[in-house]
């Protein structure tokens, strides 16, 4: 088995008595694309930073290679750092800004400017080496950005948020980039976001963080279709949480005998059950069977590649589904039978409150 590249071991972090991070761990292998993936304040950037250097544990520990880095310093740790608001030096240019942390570490002028025009011509910014930051775009700066990190080659490369500040155009290019180089490159990189498509799409593991505590780590397809507890698969996006009893393998959502496959066998009892939108299928003229809610349709939205609906049975349970653009269309006030696949259907047991205070 091979051993992790870094590892974070029993991490903790309070800030007087609000507990920040609280006995994290995490393996990640080299080479892979690791995200964070929480709502705000739930540790994530606290955990990059104390990977950094920025911050040190109150306890625990962390290791690259092998190595225990826990006490060393910033500057010692050779990570690269992409951060949410570029951080560029308005007054050097694309080249001198790259050139930056190599000069730092005096790597000899040739060697410099050699890795420098290499560095740009891999990102495409070579007809910009002598443009300054504010003559740049925004998704221009975040490239000069990504390539000060990676130019001299860190052992870890941290991304801080670093698409927040792009539309939604340039989030998508800067998307592809990020993933191209770092695969290119073979960076062992670590990537916070609040944002679940941009971690599904980029990643080859996510850590799903909540309450400073990892309660989910896996690949992004296992984290999609089986999250672990319900604040897993409602941040994922799962659009339809049914509240349901359990008994003898069938759930009944609105008086409909509902089977899950075979993930039922081990649960009983109150549960939720919990369905993408895009799973959700909507027929007019089908017989009532199985799996099939009858519903009205009470609200609907084009959304470009796909209708957006919102259906309701009359218990006045409400559901969301996507249907491709193409499929004969379903009018408000409607009356459709809304099929919930047994394989698409994942149970998750019915969480207690959490205590405040």
């Amino acid at each position: 088995m091979t051993a992790p590249w870094l590892e974070v071991r029993g991490v903790s972090k309070s800030w007087g008595r609000l507990a920040a991070l609280s006995e994290v761990n995490l393996a990640v292998e080299q080479g892979m694309f690791v995200s964070l993936l929480g709502p705000s304040g739930c540790g994530k950037t606290t955990l990059l930073r104390l990977i950094t250097g920025h911050l040190s544990p109150d306890s625990g520990r962390i290791l690259v290679d092998g190595n225990d880095i826990t006490r060393v310093p910033t500057h010692r740790r050779n990570m690269g750092m992409v951060f949410q608001s570029f951080a560029l030096f308005p007054h050097l240019t694309v080249a001198d800004n790259i050139a930056f942390p190599l000069a730092v570490r005096g790597l000899p002028e040739a060697q410099l400017r050699a890795q420098v025009a290499e560095a740009l011509a891999m990102v495409h910014l070579e007809p910009y080496r002598d443009a300054y930051p504010r003559q740049l775009s925004g998704g221009q700066q975040q490239r000069v950005g990504l390539t000060r990190a990676i130019v001299y080659r860190p052992t870890i490369l941290l991304l801080d948020e670093p698409l927040s500040n792009l539309d939604a155009g340039l989030r998508e290019e800067m998307r592809m980039e990020i993933s191209q180089v770092t695969r290119r490159l073979g960076i062992t990189a670590i990537y916070v976001t609040h944002d679940q498509r941009e971690a599904l799409a980029l990643s080859d593991a996510i850590a799903v963080m909540n309450h400073g505590r990892i309660v989910q780590f896996g690949s992004p397809e296992g984290i999609y279709r089986r999250p672990a507890n319900e604040f897993v698969a409602r941040f994922v996006g799962y659009a339809n949480a049914l509240p349901v009893d359990i008994a003898a393998g069938i759930a009944t959502v609105a008086g409909v005998g509902v089977i899950a496959a075979d993930a039922l066998r081990d649960l009983s009892g109150p549960a939720t059950l919990f369905l993408h939108a895009g799973d959700v299928r909507l027929d007019a003229d089908a017989a009532p069977g199985p799996n099939q809610v009858p519903c009205r349709v009470v609200d609907l939205a084009f959304m470009g590649d796909h209708v957006e609906y919102v259906v309701e049975h009359a218990s006045g349970l409400r559901l969301k589904a996507h249907a491709p653009i193409d499929d004969a269309p379903h009018a408000r006030g409607s009356t459709v039978l809304a099929t919930l696949p047994a394989d698409k259907l994942v149970p998750v047991a019915r969480q207690a409150p959490a205590a405040i205070g």
